[in-house]
């Protein structure tokens, strides 16, 4: 007897003596198998957690003449140093394996597989190679759509593509592609928030800031970030889920925009914020460098920063949080999410810089950037809490956000006989901004709820500018999803949404609105689900398509399955939308 089957031998002899404790196979590694064409079958295995499937051992055979297998597509799996096997590949949570089919007989075919595998648990039992008995329908390959293509097909959207590629990837190659994402995410409105933030902090600084302050500063501001996204990161390695999202809800954004708010009102000088001269003295010894004890506080600053804006996800964000959830490695995800951090914090390192060398030492217009950046926090602040309030609240907000500053930019005085050409330029944008906000103003009176229209009610058009919506279907449980795709008979559109979600309510505004984009969806199906509230239904059917929130449009054939080499994640123009419809 050789030592691999004694091995084996002892093995299902543990698992025996310990049957209470650790899973029967067929309860540890569940296997089921769909058609994906034709000609195509995808196997999936859902492990138990706590258990693993070694990718060596996986075997494929088909009952009957009626069909050939051709050979087994297997994805990378995890690298493992097995006491047993050596170093291996295995896998946690699930795997999908691609069986191309050879077909004996034309029409619908009615397949038997036997598919076999081997796993262990993670607590010290590895069971004996299972075989098991899945059954499925091959659809006719004249009127299916091929999936041939690989995983790209399986994955063609933008997250699931980057999910694939990290998959073959080194660790390095793996940290460089954060840290360029990180710069990529550092040009998305989603950093903007921080811009005001830090630049707030350094102006703050006045004559005190310097070169090197100012670097310090900003270095502090964005280690603040890093280390929240590294907990996220760490977060998504053990859990599969971004944790910031858990935040998004009414309640979260506003206690985020009053900060906001406070901060705001400190740059307009009705307070100072510090930390109190007790607590300062004790601290300054670990923030020598940075006078007060304020190092700790911009750090916090930082970390409050990253949860604020962290939800605002992009496909790229979205795509690497997905590999990581796959990988179930959290030191990995920590450390890729702390160098993406560093990546979009690099801009923001540079305004540390620049504010330190080429702001004013001294003089008065040190207190006028401190007003703007007072106002640009507020604007902020409205800009997180619009998606949960409602629209005249939002108009009203503006509307005073313009009017106010408007004033103080001397907009109703008149200019003095040889006023400079800065007095005029400046007077010039006050008018405009005590119009626009006018104009936001009388609009919310007058009925008007579309900041963007705010006098089309005026005009008598009230009902004209209103943005024609889709009609959706709302769909609250996954198995109320199932029932309605299933029973369809046509193709299908869900669209994942939630109040809080600023880019769903700009696809609403902007793509959905579009009679072009209208026109192309006629013939579907329109399902909605809005997981506003963040319950385990909401959950449940984020993590049956591993979305990690909304936007995510995803689209169903006449079948009811998924096609997903056209999933929309993130924000489309109606450009760009049209052309995802037209790859269906």
């Amino acid at each position: 007897m050789t030592m691999r089957s004694l091995f084996l031998l002892f093995s299902l002899l543990f698992s025996l003596a310990h049957a209470d404790e650790f899973l029967d196979p067929a309860v540890a590694f569940k296997p089921s198998a769909r058609a994906l064409d034709g000609q195509t079958v995808e196997v999936t295995y859902a492990i138990a957690k706590g258990y693993y499937l070694y990718r060596h051992a996986f075997r494929v055979a088909v009952e009957g003449e009626a069909a050939t297998l051709g050979e087994l597509q297997i994805p990378k799996g995890k690298e493992k140093d097995d006491e047993n096997f050596g170093k291996v590949e295995v896998y946690y949570k699930t795997v999908a394996i691609r069986v191309p089919v050879a077909r004996n007989a034309s029409g619908a075919l009615a397949l038997k597989l036997n598919v076999t595998s081997q796993g262990c648990a993670d607590a010290g039992v590895c069971y004996p190679p299972k075989t098991q008995a899945v059954s499925l329908e091959l659809p006719d390959p004249a009127s299916t759509p091929s999936a041939a293509g690989g995983a790209a097909a399986t994955d063609g959207n933008e997250s699931g593509t980057i999910a694939n590629t990290l998959k073959n990837a080194g660790f390095w190659a793996i940290l460089a592609f954060f840290f360029l994402a990180g710069l990529g995410l550092s040009l998305t409105p989603c950093v903007f928030p921080m811009i005001p933030i830090l630049s707030g902090i350094i102006a703050g600084q006045g004559h005190k800031i310097s070169h090197g302050r100012g670097l310090a500063l900003s270095l502090t501001y964005v280690l603040g970030m890093a280390v929240t996204y590294a907990a996220a990161g760490v977060a998504a390695g053990l859990t599969g889920t971004l944790l910031s999202a858990a935040l998004q809800n009414a309640w979260v954004l506003s206690s985020f925009a009053l900060v906001f708010v406070v901060l705001s009102f400190s740059m307009f000088g009705f307070y100072e914020l510090q930390l109190p001269s007790s607590l300062q003295s004790k601290l300054s010894d670990e923030a020598g460098h940075l006078q007060g004890g304020r190092g700790i506080g911009v750090f916090l600053m930082g970390a409050l920063s990253a949860l604020i804006v962290g939800p605002c996800v992009a496909a790229p964000l979205a795509g690497a949080l997905l590999y990581i959830g796959q990988t179930g490695d959290a030191v990995l995800g920590g450390t890729a999410l702390f160098v993406m951090a560093l990546g979009m914090g690099a801009p923001l390192i540079a305004v540390g810089v620049a504010g330190g060398s080429l702001l004013p030492k001294t003089g008065p217009w040190m207190e006028a950037v401190k007003k703007a950046f007072g106002v640009l926090l507020l604007a902020t602040a409205i800009w997180l809490i619009a998606p949960v309030i409602p629209a005249v609240v939002e108009m009203l907000a503006w509307a005073a956000l313009l009017i106010i500053p408007a004033i103080y930019l001397h907009a109703l005085d008149p200019l003095p006989p040889h006023a400079k050409g800065w007095h005029r330029f400046w007077k010039g944008i006050g008018i405009v901004m005590l119009l626009t906000g006018a104009a936001l103003l009388l609009g919310a009176l007058a009925g008007s709820r579309d900041p963007l229209q705010p006098l089309a009610g005026l005009r008598g058009q009230a009902q004209a500018a209103e943005i024609k919506k889709l009609p959706f279907e709302p769909v609250a449980s996954l198995a109320e999803l199932e029932s309605k795709v299933m029973a369809a008979g046509q193709p299908v559109m869900l669209d994942f949404y939630a109040d809080w979600c600023v880019s769903c309510k700009e696809m609403e505004r902007f793509t959905f609105s579009e009679a072009a984009v209208q026109a192309k969806l006629a013939g579907f199906k329109l399902l909605k689900a809005d997981v506003t509230g963040n319950t385990a239904e909401d959950k449940a059917l984020l993590a049956r398509f591993n979305l990690y929130g909304p936007p995510g449009i995803l689209f169903f054939d006449k079948q009811g399955k998924e096609i997903k080499a056209v999933r929309v994640v993130g924000f489309q123009n109606a450009a760009a939308f049209l052309q995802s419809l037209e790859r269906l």
